[in-house]
Parts: structure tokens; sequence; C-alpha cells
């Protein structure tokens, strides 16, 4: 198909706190979708700020100081991408009322920025806000109401629900007031999407309207699977027949991530176990101190992982943890999930009945399923696991998963369609 003739020179906005080169989260998504936006004929624009997430400091070689503009052109597609940083606050170490903080100091500074392309007169056929935060969509309405176009309002975390129910803040009627700041973003943007069935669910029950499916993707190409697990363990410092455990991804409360260190102290005596908790975030040391207190030698902490190792050391482990509070269930979907997919890894998931979660894993038999906060079934769930030809045929069927439904191509080429840039004619 000729795109460019079909878009027309199409021009699209990203509002969001989290783009490229952020390694994991909405940041990784975000620069995906507009880079692949950008290969495939659309001229896009972007206002963001510094890249900080999942380690909560700006990183090198970005100083966070003043506003900052960045372009880069696709010649290939004769598109172009500019990107505008914005400073704000970012927590060292991020409480509820400090995210609040930085919410308000990135809309404040992110406002100047819009203000400006609306005098400039800049049109976009779509404007797409990403939530968390809820309230950028904010901005969004308003450079739609001076120069046009449509607002896509995407969530990818169901930010006001999480912090009530893990008491992140404590002001009933403060919740009271940010739902119905929400539900103004909800009844007048043009489309509302979110990327698992759970949380349109939940969506779609406080909106009143449709809530479209838009999930996040992976690069299959990028991360598949390596056979030679043994000699990918020794390159990380362990004995090749180790059973690795590994949870990678965000240390934070939700994820309930104590419930490993219980389980590796009541299996410390079994030597071949191991657990590994890689990733960033305000809840690590914490995590790190209670290891040490318990003497915990069975536990290693990694930093995040760069990229061009990443689908080597997710492919290292056995078995990948996918470990949610249950109060936090369908309020997130862990992006996680799809490069553990991609890589045909098999996951042992806590997660309630009936949510998008269980369903998934469930349905197309990616792994294994037990109840959230119950660490007496994580170890029996760890100590009994067989790694027997029903364990292989599961990371077949991890792999196929990956290759059918998060397709980068296949995920945007619906998204294209969903959202009024091309049609079927």
């Amino acid at each position: 198909m000729d795109f460019k003739k079909q878009f027309n020179k199409k021009k699209i906005l990203l509002i969001s706190h989290n783009f490229s080169p952020e390694p994991t989260g909405i940041g990784k998504y975000n620069g995906e979708m507009m880079d692949w936006l950008a290969r495939n004929g659309f001229d896009c624009t972007v206002v963001t700020t510094y890249p900080y997430y999942p380690y909560w400091k700006v990183q090198s070689p970005y100083k966070n100081r003043w506003y900052k503009k960045e372009f880069v052109n696709y010649n290939q597609s004769e598109s172009s991408m500019t990107v505008y940083r914005c400073p704000s606050y970012v927590p060292s170490k991020p409480t509820g009322l400090k995210r609040m903080i930085q919410d308000l100091s990135f809309w404040s500074s992110m406002f100047w920025t819009i203000l400006k392309l609306i005098v400039k007169k800049n049109k976009f056929d779509l404007i797409i806000t990403v939530a968390p935060p809820f309230h950028l969509a904010y901005l969004g309405l308003m450079i739609r109401k001076y120069t046009g176009g449509k607002l896509l309002y995407h969530v990818q975390d169901l930010q006001i629900e999480a912090a009530q129910d893990l008491n992140m803040l404590s002001s009933t009627k403060l919740f009271e007031r940010l739902y119905k700041i929400e539900k103004k973003v909800l009844d007048k943007a043009d489309f509302v999407s979110s990327i698992s069935e759970g949380m349109i669910k939940k969506i779609t029950e406080k909106a009143q309207r449709e809530v479209q499916f838009f999930p996040n993707w992976v690069d299959t190409n990028r991360f598949f699977p390596i056979t030679d697990r043994g000699e990918l363990k020794t390159k990380w410092g362990f004995q090749a027949d180790d059973k690795v455990f590994l949870y990678s991804g965000a240390i934070g409360e939700k994820q309930g991530l104590e419930s490993i260190l219980y389980a590796a102290e009541k299996l410390i005596n079994n030597d071949k176990i191991k657990f590994v908790i890689c990733g960033s975030g305000p809840y690590k040391e914490k995590l790190i101190e209670m290891a040490n207190t318990a003497g915990l030698i069975n536990v290693s902490f990694l930093p995040v992982q760069e990229m061009d190792v990443f689908n080597e050391f997710l492919n290292m482990a056995d078995l990948h943890l996918i470990l949610q509070k249950s109060n936090a269930s369908d309020l997130v979907m862990p992006s996680k999930l799809t490069t553990i997919l991609a890589v045909g890894g098999i996951s042992l998931v806590t997660a309630p009945e009936g949510t998008s979660l269980y369903k998934t894993i469930d349905q197309y038999n990616l792994g294994y399923i037990i109840e959230p906060e119950n660490t007496e079934l994580l170890c029996k769930a760890i100590v009994e696991m067989k790694f027997d030809a029903d364990f292989e045929l599961k990371k077949q069927k991890s792999r196929e998963y990956a290759l059918k439904y998060l397709n980068i191509d296949n995920v945007m080429n619906e998204f294209l369609t969903k959202f009024a840039l091309i049609s079927h004619s």
C-alpha cells in the first residue's frame, strides 16, 4: 500500500511525559509509535520532557535545564519528527505528593510550548495524549480548539484508581475532584483507547462511551528465542544448571515484590534456585535492604539492561515473574509481558481470576497463574515447577502469540484505521 498517497502528509502531535530514549514503559512505546508513524509517511511532532524513567533522574546527555528542540528527518518516507523537550521537576524518591508536583510542573512548562504551536497555527490531524498523567489531555483539547484536528486520549495506566487503591493519597475530596476533571476529558475527546479488555471495561463504565482497544506491542525481530540458555546464564554469573527466576521491570509498591524475598528466604537451602530482580524504581533500595538483612544470597539485584543485550538477558531466565498486588490487577497491564512473550518466555503470574492478565495467560496457555500476595503458593509453584513437554509447549505458544497479536506492524496498521488516518477504500 502506498501510505503517502493516502496520508496526504497528515500530521500527528503527541503530548506525553515519557518518550525516547527511555528504555521501558510508556516512553518506550511512545517512541516506537512515533518512529513507526514517521517511517510510514506522517509528519510527527512530540511535546515531552527529558528522559528520566525508570531511573527517576534525567539521563545523560540531557540536562533538564531549559527548553530544547530536536529534529529528525526521515528521508526514505519524506517525513520528519520534531521533538520539543520541556523542563520539569523529577523527584528522586517519588511519593504520591511529589508525583503530583511533577505532573503540575510539567503541565506548566508544556503550556508555553503548546501556546507557541497555537500561535504558529500548527494544525494536526490527530492529537494524542497519553495517561498518566490524565490531565495532559486538557492541553490537547486546547490545541484542538484553536487549530482543529481530533483528540485521542490513550490510557496506559488508570492513574487515579491506582493511587486510590494503593493509598498513595488520603483525601477523599481530592479523589472526587480528580474523577470529575478526568470525566470532562473522557466526554470531550474524539477517541478514547486503552491497552487491555479489563481497563477498557473500567473506562467504559465511568465514561459511558466507546473505548477502543489499542494494545502495546513488541518488535518481534529484535526480541526472539535463543536456545542455549546455559551459556547465557554463565554470561550473567550463574551456573549453567541453575534455575533462574527473573523479575525485570519497574520496582514500585504496586508490584508486591516483597513476595520474591519471602520465597527466596524459604528456598535458600536449594542452591540451584536463583532469583533476579532487575530494574529501577523508588522501592528498589528498600528491597535491597530487606534482602541484605535477611542474608538472601540467592537474590541478585541488577540495573536496567542495555538494549543491545536485553534479548539475551530475557532468554537467560527459566521463568519470568509477573507480580502485582491484587488491588492493582486490572488497573495496569504489565508492559513487560510483550517482550517476554516475544522471546518465548514463560511467566509465573499473580492475577485474580477474571482480570485481563489472567484471561490472556489462561486462554492462550502462555504460563502459570496463582493468586496475588500468597507467598506459600508462590514458593510451592517455584519448587514444583516442571520443565517438561508442557513447559516447552507454553514457550512455543508464547512466541506464536507475540507474532500474531503483538507485532508492531499489525498493531499500528489497526491504529491507522481505528483513528481515521486511513480508510480501507
